[in-house]
């Protein structure tokens, strides 16, 4: 008789935690109360491992039988659809882009200790942000956020301002994002 893949795995299971409850009754039970105990530890703990697996054995079987693969539905015939205000996943992929970006450069300016971003690093920071802020895919409303959020930035004076015009911004994606 041949047995699935999940059945042996799953009688290998068992065999190993039968042989370990023996083997730690056994010990236990020797140490408690010498050969007798020893003995009756030992049965009882393989006998309660032993009915343990075999009553879990539906449940392991299930866990361990791979899922089947379900066949490739058709590909849906794309509906062009026309988007006057830019609102699709590609200005919101943009969009979120711009705000994690200007975040990362608000970062630099604004460091948690003072020497925490080197200068270089605030530089690469800033013209990363500005490239993707001037993305054509960006929607209005965020592009004027986002230059908004930059100035306070890159005034570095007032970390008050940047973090209210980095609210701003993230306010615009979101109103753009739920707008769809």
């Amino acid at each position: 008789m041949r047995y699935s893949p999940a059945a042996r795995i799953h009688l290998m299971i068992t065999f190993v935690l039968v042989m370990c409850g023996v083997a730690g009754g056994a010990c236990l039970g020797w140490l408690l109360g010498g050969r007798v105990t020893g003995v009756l530890a030992a049965v009882a703990a393989g006998l309660g491992a032993g009915i343990g697996s075999f009553l879990s054995r539906r449940h392991v079987a299930d866990f361990l039988r791979p899922t089947p693969t379900p066949t490739p539905a058709p590909a849906p015939v794309p509906v062009p659809v026309a988007d006057p205000h830019g609102v699709g996943g590609y200005a919101e992929g943009v969009a979120d882009a711009v705000l994690v970006s200007v975040a990362t450069y608000q970062a630099a300016a604004f460091p948690l200790t003072a020497f925490g971003v080197s200068e270089e690093e605030r530089d690469a920071r800033r013209g990363v942000a500005y490239r993707v802020c001037a993305h054509e895919g960006l929607p209005q409303s965020v592009r004027v956020s986002a230059a908004a959020a930059l100035e306070a930035v890159d005034q570095g004076v007032d970390a008050g301002r940047a973090y209210a015009a980095m609210k701003a911004l993230s306010l615009a994606v979101y109103d753009h994002r739920t707008a769809r």
